[in-house]
């Protein structure tokens, strides 16, 4: 029986395997590659979008999940079920070298072990639009944007008054409801949503069968206003507040008591300037973390991030074609959180960037589009640091182009490395400047067409980023926060294909990403001297040396069909490589691999009358057990009812 299932599997994935969904049918409009309204033609960076149709259309609850869903160089891992950490990694870094920005608020969270922002807070049915920007950023993005950057873009109000209303039912008791209302007229807009979901949840580790129950309330709110032709102003406001049941890593724990009630809340203010060939943006943007955690012993810990950040973002248009994108920006991060993991004293901690930049965006010659941009940050501690990137992108045709982009980028160590606890240089009698800035390069280069005769999209991309001075600690260094003296590197391609036949029932496609990664941290032995401890302890094979968590093969397929205008069904396959993980106190930290896997979704939406829709699913077909990180369980097979009702 076990056979079989697998054959069925390999088949249907075979089946789904060659093409991939999607048309090419207006101009796509991106803002995250340059900080302003672009088309997507232009830009020589690789930028992946997802837009409000397959947000809303999409089985999942969270705007991660989703994310995972529909793209397989934006590699995600969860840390258990619903509410559980989750993480992406682009182009095989870890996460904390991805920058995510929630309407233009960089939610770096202080509070956290290495500034890194989770997802799993965010719910998809208040966000619009994402725009995921690959390779290094910083010279834009600032500080962590080594691997890319992730702008959420939250609901805007719509001309005229809307109100819709979703309630949705699955298993695990798992409950979703969400209401909002939004508008617009000639000088005023406005969108409130307000979302609620509980779940009894699963197990967060393997080897329990207990549940970890997740709940989540969260409010989003945008309110703009047009003061005259030249001035507007815009607020953008969200808030989560959510619990969850979480499992002590050690088996020999009882997982009663652990949980952490968590208040994540953003705030952004901007006022927007714009006359003849100026545009100016000046903007306030606040973000508070609150965290109170009980272990399992119902020890209580609380932990604290604040930012604040005061931006002015210009623009100047020489012509249609060649404009110029300048800014400064003042970032003020402040931690609080307990001397150790016994509670003890509150750590203060408190760090400030200053920064400049530019961007040139150029139409040099006909076909070529480019840019050139600096940028100069002044950290409290660090000093001063630069950064710059290089793209281009060539037009062969009116649905072809190459593109290249090269960037050199800065992350500059985490509060918590500083001051937590007693595992800090400073505590082993150094000092913080000995902490050095991790640096980054990248380069990719890319061919995107789209073949009118076979109504077929495909892109390709090759990349190659490389770090020097990375950051690391762990259980083999005796968790003091160190820089390696060895290259972290991460090499691959990206592929995607989509089609979409004229008759528009059908809909296929497909992506494919190759990622060769290597962990100098814990790989490079010779060059750590006296952790000597930290070689790999897995051997004879390259995801042996891989970073943490990156598959070297990642496979994703889709197919669509519309039976009807009112009936759509889609097939979604997805398969993941072996990937390398470490150990944890169970088995004295020795490295780990975790086995692949495949996993399908069928999921039907039915549109009843005009104003509801219905949407039945089920996740994980063949209910695959595998996991995403060691010892760490995923959703089995899941059934999801969901009703619309838009008005």
């Amino acid at each position: 029986m076990l056979m079989l299932k697998n054959i069925v599997k390999i088949i249907l994935f075979f089946v789904l395997l060659p093409n991939n969904l999607f048309a090419q049918d207006i101009p796509v409009i991106v803002i995250s590659p340059g900080k302003t309204v672009q088309s997507l033609n232009t830009v020589g960076s690789s930028v992946e979008v997802f837009n409000s149709d397959t947000i809303n259309n999409s089985s999942q609850f969270s705007l991660a999940n989703v994310i995972d869903d529909n793209s397989t160089s934006t590699n995600l891992f969860q840390m258990g079920g619903h509410g559980s950490n989750i993480g992406i990694q682009l182009r095989g870094l870890e996460k904390r070298y991805s920058t995510v920005y929630i309407d233009g608020v960089k939610m770096l969270d202080p509070s956290s072990s290495d500034g890194s922002f989770y997802l799993e807070n965010i719910m998809k049915n208040g966000i619009d639009r994402v725009e995921i920007l690959k390779g290094t950023q910083s010279s834009l993005y600032g500080s962590n944007a080594i691997g890319g950057a992730i702008n959420i873009f939250t609901k805007q109000g719509r001309e005229g008054s809307h109100s819709n209303f979703n309630i949705e039912t699955a298993s695990k008791n798992t409950k979703n409801i969400s209401y909002s209302i939004d508008g617009a007229d000639d000088k005023f807009n406005y969108y409130l949503g307000i979302n609620k979901f509980v779940t009894d949840g699963i197990s967060a580790m393997n080897d329990n069968d207990e549940k970890d129950q997740y709940k989540n309330d969260n409010i989003v709110t945008n309110i703009g206003y047009k003061i005259n032709e030249n001035f507007r102003i815009q607020n953008s406001f969200r808030i989560a507040d959510t619990f969850y049941e979480y499992d002590a890593v050690n088996k020999s724990y009882t997982d009663l008591n652990d949980s952490t009630d968590n208040l994540e809340a953003s705030y952004s203010l901007k006022l927007v300037h714009q006359k003849n060939k100026f545009k100016n943006t000046f903007s306030y943007n606040k973000l508070q973390i609150e965290r109170a955690t009980t272990n399992y012993t119902e020890a209580k810990t609380n932990y604290f991030g604040f930012r604040d950040a005061f931006n002015f973002l210009g623009q100047y248009n020489f012509n249609l074609d060649n404009k110029i994108i300048y800014g400064i920006d003042s970032e003020f991060d402040a931690s609080r959180y307990p001397k150790d993991w016994s509670g003890g004293d509150m750590r203060e901690h408190d760090e400030g960037i200053i920064s400049q930049y530019f961007d040139f965006q150029l139409r040099p010659f006909e076909k070529l589009y480019s840019t050139f941009g600096l940028r100069s940050d002044e950290h409290t501690t660090v000093g001063r640091k630069t950064s710059g990137r290089v793209t281009a992108a060539y037009l062969l045709d009116g649905n072809s182009k190459i593109r290249s982009s090269f960037g050199a980028g800065v992350r500059f160590p985490a509060m918590y490395d500083y001051k937590y606890g007693s595992s800090t240089l400073v505590d082993k009698g150094s000092a913080l400047e000995e902490l050095q800035s991790e640096r980054g390069l990248s380069f990719d280069f890319g061919y995107d067409t789209f073949l009118d005769n076979l109504d077929l999209g495909l892109n390709i991309t090759y990349f190659k980023t490389e770090q020097k001075n990375p950051l690391f600690s762990n259980a083999r260094t005796d968790w003091v926060v160190r820089n390696g003296t060895g290259r972290n590197s991460s090499e691959g391609v990206e592929l995607n294909a989509n089609w979409k036949p004229s008759n528009n029932k059908f809909g296929l496609n497909f992506g494919y990403t190759f990622t060769d990664s290597y962990d100098a941290n814990t790989c490079d032995l010779d060059e750590l001297g006296s952790y000597d401890d930290n070689e790999c302890r897995l051997t004879g094979s390259k995801v042996a040396k891989a970073k943490v968590r990156v598959p070297r093969h990642a496979i994703e397929t889709n197919i669509s069909y519309s039976m009807n205008r009112n009936l759509k069904s889609f097939l979604k396959g997805k398969y993941i490589g072996e990937t390398r993980d470490f150990g944890n106190t169970n088995d004295n930290w020795t490295d780990q691999i975790l086995s692949d896997y495949f996993v399908f979704d069928f999921v039907n939406s039915y549109n009843l009358f005009e104003n509801y829709k219905i949407q039945v699913s089920i996740n994980n077909i063949f209910d695959e057990k595998y996991q995403q990180a060691h010892e760490y369980s995923t959703m089995g097979r899941t059934f999801n009812f969901g009703i619309r009702r838009v008005y």
